[in-house]
C-alpha cells in the first residue's frame, strides 16, 4: 500500500530526466521506407470517403475532407502485397491551387514493423511532381520518430479519382 499525502503538490514532480535505456531506447537510426498508397474512391469498398463536401462555390475543393484508410503496399498494383493502411484524413485547404492537408498514420503489418505506426503531417500541392511532408511521431518500433517522406503521383484516373503514389519515407527511429 502506498500513502499520497492529501494535496499530493508537495511530493509532485512535474518533470524529470531519465535515461534513455531504462524506456528501451537504443540507438538512433536512419530507415528509408517506399511503398505505394492506393486512394480508392470508387468501387463498392472506396478506401477513402468523403466525410465534408466543398462548397458549390469553389473551384480547388477548398473544404473538403476526406477520411481514408488506404491500403500500402511494395508494387504499384493494388494487389501487390500489404505491408500496412494509411488511415487517417485528407483536407482540401487551399482556396488558389490544389493543396490537401494530410494527417495520416501509417500502420504497418509486416515483419519486424508489425503494429509499430509513424505519423505523417504536413502540406500536399498534389499537382507537383514530389511533395514533401513532415514524420511527427510513431509508435512501436517508431517511438520518437522524426523524418519527412516524398510523394510523387505514380497514376490518377480523372473519372473515378483513384490514385495510387508512391511513398519514399526517411524516417529517424530507435
Amino acid at each position: 500500500m502506498v500513502a499520497f499525502p492529501a494535496t499530493g503538490e508537495e511530493d509532485f514532480v512535474f518533470g524529470k530526466s531519465i535515461n534513455r535505456k531504462s524506456i528501451g531506447l537504443k540507438k538512433e537510426k536512419l530507415s528509408h521506407f517506399r511503398f505505394y498508397w492506393h486512394d480508392i474512391l470508387s468501387g463498392l469498398k472506396p478506401t477513402s470517403m468523403m466525410i465534408i463536401p466543398p462548397p458549390k462555390n469553389t473551384t480547388t475543393g477548398f473544404g473538403q475532407i476526406n477520411m481514408i484508410d488506404n491500403a500500402l503496399t511494395l508494387g504499384s498494383k493494388l494487389s501487390s502485397k500489404i505491408v500496412g493502411r494509411a488511415q487517417g484524413f485528407y483536407a482540401s485547404a487551399s482556396q488558389n491551387d490544389v493543396g490537401l492537408m494530410m494527417v495520416m498514420n501509417f500502420a504497418f503489418i509486416e515483419g519486424k514493423y508489425n503494429g509499430s505506426t509513424f505519423t505523417i503531417l504536413g502540406r500536399n500541392p498534389v499537382f507537383e511532381k514530389v511533395r514533401e511532408m513532415a514524420v511527427i511521431g510513431g509508435s512501436g518500433l517508431f517511438r520518437f520518430a522524426r523524418g519527412y517522406v516524398q510523394a510523387s503521383t505514380y497514376s490518377w484516373d480523372y473519372k473515378t479519382g483513384d490514385a495510387t503514389v508512391q511513398y519514399d519515407a526517411y524516417v529517424l527511429h530507435y
